[in-house]
């Protein structure tokens, strides 16, 4: 009976899996690689968190949206980090003053990289705000989230934490 359930429980999380990714090019295939400019100055590249499961998360400062979900996801961050978790805040706005004036107030302490130039949202086929994708410790893209709604920070976890336990 055991294995019965967990039979039904993995068919219906594929399931899910594949319904949330059904909108996206992206799903099952190698995360496109990328560097960008962090908020700490330095560039950083999503192929050295190869062995992680990393979180990227697409925002701007006039998405309402984005501004709710930032401090739920560096909750995620402060607690998974340790466990091979990672989260790059991927910033599309042409300013990146604005977007360091919201990082300071929110309080967040993931990563913010600047994609001002929009060219790793177009490799991601961003065309809403925010856009969530997260990657498995292989570089391959699990799942993809378009927009935000209190509750979707449940999925995360479930998430991040399936990934985490494979």
């Amino acid at each position: 009976m055991m294995k019965i359930r967990k039979l039904l429980a993995a068919l219906a999380l594929s399931l899910f899996a594949a319904t949330s990714l059904a909108s996206s090019g992206l799903a099952g295939r190698p995360a496109p690689d990328f560097a960008l400019k962090s908020s700490t100055g330095e560039n950083m590249r999503l192929s050295e968190y190869r062995g992680d499961v990393v979180m990227i998360n697409f925002w701007a400062t006039w998405c309402g949206p984005c501004r709710q979900e930032m401090p739920l996801l560096d909750d995620l961050y402060q607690r998974y980090q340790r466990v091979g978790f990672n989260l790059l805040g991927v910033n599309i706005d042409d300013d990146s003053n604005r977007a360091m004036a919201m990082i300071r107030e929110l309080g967040v302490d993931f990563p913010v990289l600047f994609d001002n130039r929009k060219e790793v949202s177009k490799m991601y086929d961003v065309d809403a705000m925010p856009v969530t994708v997260i990657v498995d410790r292989e570089g391959t893209v699990r799942y993809v989230h378009q927009g935000y709604k209190p509750g979707y920070e449940e999925k995360y976890l479930n998430e991040i934490r399936t990934l985490l336990r494979e």
